[in-house]
């Protein structure tokens, strides 16, 4: 029997350890840029990491780092170098020219993810927007129209033809998704103002948290979730009720570190479910050993569209995957992180939030019941603010 299944492409991965950041912290980002590789659809073979002062202009590492992975590649037939930060087009060049076989950096390995996940119109017109913005800048060294018409990773382009990669076309294509965008947007305000006075709620959250499982947990959807990072690109808005009070919750595309800045601009109107939202539902992977960096990422997002102020709810989600290590009775060093049970953890910081703070388990539907509750004290709180009249038709939560 002959087998036609199609390979998947392999990799090497390669970070730089500067001044700012500490050789724990690189890891941590080749980890995420390893998960990255994996939902794009790659297999990672090694992963190359240098320290240096300053990330070398030319080739990013050092000659002698580029040798030893020119001869790792060679040997091993490897198809992709993922680079954990951008790249300059002459940069691309060189180490193309050194490397013999693909380059990706991580923007552009970001931007095919979320070519091949975006389902609607609204979501393809975003990334190929953010496509050509990265496109432009790097046409003196972009595949050719022959190169551009394999497959693999890093090459699902706006498709288009060779004609394409003429930058007064490009720009042209750029206007002309703009106003594209403008005039989708415009369709979404109207609908957004269409649904009347219900209170909205939104999911927040690094991706991969599991807002998707808690949005068809609370509307008994069947939102698309998976363990791979940006599942959902397109926001989904449900009629939620709780009790007998109806709201409207949306589930919105995950933050990351180091987002391209075009995709960023590019899904800013995605964003105005959050920014239009009454309530947040903050969801944190808990079992995430860098689990507060990530709440950072989205506070820090937040903060940026203006809405960190508004109500939230922090829900420590993946309770059944925290793992630490318990320490001995006689060991007299100060506890760390990985020392701390769940129980001691929520003695920390967690216990001097202002917002209420929820654990729960969306897998094995943990506190599920006490989210419906907190959900239902935040969302009355507001309807009773707006419409203090009919205060008497929502029962006091702790009556539910």
């Amino acid at each position: 029997m002959i087998h036609t299944a199609i390979q998947p492409e392999t990799a090497v991965l390669i970070g730089v350890i500067t001044k700012e950041e500490t050789e724990e912290r690189i890891n941590e980002y080749l980890d995420e840029l390893a998960f990255l590789a994996k939902t794009a659809g790659a297999v990672t073979r090694q992963r190359f990491v240098q320290k240096l002062p300053l990330i070398d202009p030319r080739t990013f590492v050092g000659s002698g780092k580029l040798f030893e992975i020119s001869e790792y590649i060679k040997e091993n037939k490897i198809d992709l170098a993922i680079f954990d930060d951008e790249l300059s087009p002459s940069q691309m060049r060189n180490i193309e020219n050194a490397l013999k076989c693909r380059i990706l950096d991580r923007n552009n390995l970001i931007l095919d993810i979320f070519a091949s996940r975006a389902r609607t119109a609204h979501a393809k017109t975003q990334v190929e927007l953010a496509q050509y913005q990265y496109l432009l800048p790097r046409l003196t060294r972009m595949w050719t129209h022959l190169e551009r018409q394999r497959g693999g990773i890093g090459l699902r382009g706006p498709g288009e033809t060779e004609i394409e990669t003429d930058r007064r076309i490009i720009r042209d294509r750029i206007a002309l998704l703009k106003k594209k965008l403008e005039k989708i947007d415009k369709q979404k305000a109207t609908q957004r103002g269409n649904r009347g006075s219900m209170v909205q709620v939104a999911l927040v959250g690094y991706t991969n948290v599991g807002k998707s499982t808690i949005m068809n947990l609370l509307s008994k959807s069947d939102v698309f979730a998976e363990d791979k990072l940006f599942a959902t690109l397109d926001t989904t808005v449900r009629k939620v009720v709780i009790g007998n009070l109806p709201f409207l919750l949306s589930d919105t595309v995950g933050f990351i570190r180091k987002l391209p800045h075009d995709l960023v601009e590019s899904f800013k109107s995605t964003l105005d479910e959050v920014r239009d939202s009454d309530l947040l539902i903050h969801v944190v992977d808990i079992s995430h050993p860098d689990f507060e960096e990530h709440m950072n990422v989205v506070n820090e997002t937040l903060a940026d569209i203006g809405v960190i102020d508004r109500p939230t709810i922090i829900l420590f989600n993946k309770i059944d995957a925290y793992q630490y290590v318990k320490k001995d009775e006689d060991d007299l060093t100060p506890a760390t992180r990985e020392n701390l049970s769940l129980d001691d953890l929520k003695k920390t910081w967690m216990s001097k939030k202002g917002s209420p703070t929820l654990f729960i388990s969306a897998v094995q539907k943990t506190n599920i019941d006490e989210l419906r509750r907190k959900i239902y004290a935040g969302v009355r709180k507001i309807h009773i603010k707006r419409y203090p009249y009919n205060d008497f038709l929502y029962p006091d939560p702790d009556k539910l």
